[in-house]
């Protein structure tokens, strides 16, 4: 008797994509990964892309779908299943986020995501792997920008563990510098008054938010002080009036762009692919070493 067969692929309906959305709204870099796939796939999965994107914030669920149909199309391309486990992560399936983390990690050969990776671990209960992996690569070969990720997961870990003091230990950093803001900077000052707060220290945690809002407001722009900021700094030991602010920061903070000077008065001074391959889900035998991983159950992030 011959018997019908029938796809073992879940159903899946592709959101619907808004005319004014088109692979152009990517960067330059994710355009470049499409570039493996005829033309009128990449336009596709790129669309998908975008409007993941674009409605990421206010509805992850949707973004996920979006990237969900990327990746039917797209699955052996490092940037959707980096998108995939990013919209994974938002919507709270972290297991389906580390493992397309690994997935992503094995393709790109990148340890840019390593901080999601680390708070995925802490997603799915298991603090003491999250401070495990963390600690596997190298600090200092990561960029300036992820290694200020990775300290707040591993400090968040620490946390979970109950390990308060070892979770600010986690935080400081060399990019904890009060006197001059980059785009991790707010987020790195936050974390860190919130760790004072959990050990009582309340003064030392309200100036360091009020440090964090400071480097917001620096960074994006929107700040009432003047458009120059300057440092000062008063050093007892070597009064150098040509020395400059912000010394101290590490080599790759030096070459970030998106260096902002804020001054802090009360501490100046202070120290501181084959289309056709492609036209399928991700396939689970690029992931056989990570099957218990993804089938564990999920639990909401401390």
């Amino acid at each position: 008797m011959q018997r019908e067969l029938r796809s073992v692929r879940p159903r899946h309906d592709d959101p619907e994509l808004p005319d004014d959305i088109t692979s152009q709204d990517l960067d330059r870099i994710a355009r470049n990964e499409l570039k493996t796939l005829s033309k009128d796939n990449a336009e596709a999965v790129g669309r998908h892309l975008a409007m993941a994107a674009r409605v990421i914030d206010e509805d992850p669920e949707l973004a996920h779908r979006h990237v969900m149909s990327a990746a039917r199309r797209a699955g052996r391309i490092a940037v959707v299943r980096e998108s995939l486990a990013i919209t994974a992560y938002a919507t709270g399936d972290f297991a389906l986020a580390l493992r397309e983390l690994r997935t992503y990690r094995r393709i790109s050969g990148s340890n840019d995501q390593l901080a999601l990776m680390v708070d995925s671990e802490r997603g799915v209960g298991r603090p003491d792997r999250a401070l495990e992996l963390g600690r596997s690569v190298e600090r200092a070969s990561l960029p300036a920008s992820v290694q200020v990720a990775l300290a707040i997961a591993m400090s968040g870990a620490r946390l979970d563990l109950g390990e308060t003091e070892a979770a600010l230990s986690e935080l400081e950093i060399p990019q904890l510098n009060p006197k001059t803001a980059f785009s991790y900077s707010a987020e790195l000052f936050a974390a860190y008054a919130e760790v004072l707060g959990e050990l009582g220290r309340d003064d030392e945690a309200d100036l360091w938010n009020e440090r964090a809002e400071r480097a917001d407001a620096a960074v994006s722009g929107e700040t009432a002080f003047d458009e120059t900021m300057e440092i000062l700094e008063i050093d007892e030991e070597e009064p150098d009036e040509d020395e400059e602010s912000g010394e101290d920061q590490s080599g790759d903070d030096q070459s970030d762009d998106d260096a902002t000077d804020v001054s802090d008065d009360e501490f100046a001074g202070e120290s501181d692919d084959d289309d056709a391959a492609d036209d399928s889900t991700p396939d689970d035998s690029d992931d056989t070493d990570d099957e218990a991983e993804h089938d564990a159950e999920a639990s909401p992030r401390a």
